[in-house]
């Protein structure tokens, strides 16, 4: 059974929380305890109905205000496909937590407020799916029962952010009428929307096809672990553990180990302690070669007909998350999956209006939530991807060295 993570963002307010708590509940992946409570929690509403937005909303500053703090993650499944769920927050002063929330998913689902349409932070949101590359996109226009299931109400906010995507480069974008309040066209069908005629959310969300998102030409395995026994049995084994980001393997295949350049053939490939002729994106694997070559942990294998970039500057998108100023000449920890490097900010070229998509070259620093464009030296070289072509070799993190807190999310470009 295969997994789907995606995130929800929007505007405070448009029912974030509300539409998650609707899934799991009339998906019925709520057990009897939490149901339970959550009936107490609700005892004091007006109208007697259960508040699915307490399922998420756990901190207890998130229920005094009715909003989301801190990006939430739930666990449900379906018979069809295992679901993670992160419930990003929606105020401007949470970006860092939703690029958090984004970095990994493979869908997000944008809500919209038929009332309100199309506003600054449907924008804002937008525009970080793009920056972040999310694969598929959902439109979910909610509270629809508040403006009567009108038709032309969908249909003019679907015209409006069709304009948004076709700007901002989305390609595959899904429309949904719905009340996450109501349960309209959540897991179920309702007579309220008879006018739309295609599936429920959740329908989508367990048959949305994942298998184009995995990119299967370029072979990437960043070294986890080099299995060195000793025994006298396995006396000669020296085994590579990691787990294959992209691409596919196979045992006979060329390889080079990067950023040395060392080459070789790949002997053998072991899968949960069994032999296989080959091995693709997403399975950990433990890898021998043929020579006896010098690996450590943070290198990566990868096959001879595509190669990374290998450099020591990298110009990258990033986001910054640290109350104290991203300034030029700051010096941090870099990791890319498992490789870990000293660097120094070298330039801040611009910040970026994540509502307008303006440049602000006057700006040479950064702050907290802010995304800048930024030059960056690291004190040995690296193995990367542009974010665009492979978001899972384009991905990196900035670490204090003192307090070893992550304090900046980048997008290699």
């Amino acid at each position: 059974m295969d997994l789907l993570r995606f995130i929800t963002a929007g505007s405070v307010d448009d029912g974030k929380s509300t539409l998650i708590g609707r899934l799991l509940y009339d998906s019925k992946s709520i057990l009897i305890d939490q149901l339970e409570a959550l009936e107490r929690q609700s005892r004091n509403k007006e109208d007697g109905e259960i508040d699915l937005a307490l399922l998420t909303d756990g901190l207890r500053a998130e229920r005094e205000q009715g909003i989301t703090i801190d990006v939430a993650y739930k666990y449900f499944s379906t018979p069809k496909r295992k679901f993670i769920i992160a419930d990003a927050p929606g105020h401007i002063q949470y970006t860092r937590n939703m690029v958090t929330g984004a970095s990994n998913a493979n869908l997000i689902i944008i809500l919209i407020d038929a009332r309100q349409g199309v506003v600054e932070q449907t924008r804002r949101h937008s525009i970080i799916a793009s920056l972040l590359n999310i694969p598929h996109v959902v439109v979910a226009i909610n509270k629809m029962d508040l403006v009567d299931y009108s038709q032309d109400v969908f249909n003019n906010i679907v015209i409006d952010y069709s304009e948004i995507a076709k700007t901002l480069g989305l390609k595959d974008v899904t429309y949904f009428p719905l009340s996450a309040l109501k349960g309209d066209n959540i897991v179920e069908k309702t007579p309220n929307l008879s006018w739309y005629e295609g599936n429920t959310l959740l329908e989508f969300l367990e048959n949305v096809q994942l298998e184009n998102d995995i990119n299967l030409s370029h072979a990437r395995l960043p070294v986890q672990y080099v299995i060195r026994p000793q025994t006298e049995e396995l006396h000669d084994y020296r085994g590579y553990a990691g787990k294959i980001i992209s691409g596919i393997y196979k045992k006979g295949d060329e390889i080079t180990v990067l950023p040395s350049g060392l080459t070789s053939k790949i002997k053998t490939i072991e899968i949960g302690g069994k032999e296989t002729d080959e091995a693709y994106a997403q399975q950990s694997v433990i890898i021998q070669l043929e020579d006896d070559i010098d690996i450590s942990r943070g290198d990566v294998i990868v096959k001879n007909e595509n190669k990374p970039v290998i450099a020591q500057e990298l110009q990258v998108l990033l986001c910054w998350m640290d109350n104290k100023p991203l300034v030029r000449g700051n010096k941090y920890l870099l990791q890319i999956n498992s490789r870990t490097v000293k660097s120094v900010v070298k330039e801040i070229e611009y910040k970026l209006d994540v509502n307008t998509l303006d440049k602000n070259f006057e700006a040479h620093q950064a702050g907290l939530n802010d995304i800048v464009k930024a030059t960056i030296k690291t004190a040995s070289p690296l193995a990367f991807d542009p974010h665009k072509e492979l978001r899972a070799n384009g991905g990196v993190i900035l670490i204090d060295e003192t307090s070893n807190v992550t304090v900046g999310a980048c997008m290699i470009q």
